[in-house]
């Protein structure tokens, strides 16, 4: 038995540890859901002359959403809108089906922002990075549902 460590994996190893944890999901969950793909969009907030001034990268599986980031230049904030991409990301999340989404958020970043928009923190990584706190947190979509 052989250890190794690389930073740059085979894409052929990196699909065998893919296809064995969706071979072990199986005995646990249905087979629609280990074998879901990822939902990946991006909501762009944009200036009249077509300039990215803010953003979120999201995917989403498993009935979840995950926004990987969330961006609003320095003129951008304070403007309403994050809140706006917010809303468009849960609106798009909740029509694709998931009801939940959840995103992770540093201590100088973003968590009243998110706490203001119903999100709840269920979790927090002291020290990470060194000298700060990272939170995640969560919101169920359902009460949007018609």
């Amino acid at each position: 038995m052989n250890i190794e460590i690389t930073s740059n994996p085979e894409k052929e190893d990196l699909k065998t540890i893919s296809e064995g944890i969706q071979n072990y999901n199986q005995y646990y969950i249905p087979d629609e859901v280990v074998f879901e793909k990822d939902t990946k969009f991006t909501v762009f907030a944009k200036d009249d002359n077509g300039k990215v001034v803010g953003g979120i990268r999201a995917c989403a599986f498993w009935n979840y959403c995950i926004i990987e980031l969330l961006w609003l230049s320095e003129k951008t904030r304070g403007l309403g809108i994050g809140k706006k991409l917010i809303k468009a990301t849960e609106e798009f999340a909740l029509e694709k089906g998931f009801n939940y989404v959840r995103t992770e958020t540093l201590s100088f970043q973003a968590r009243p922002f998110y706490e203001k928009l119903g999100y709840r923190v269920f979790g927090e990584l002291p020290d990470y990075p060194k000298g700060h706190t990272t939170y995640c947190l969560v919101k169920e979509l359902k009460q949007f549902k018609k």
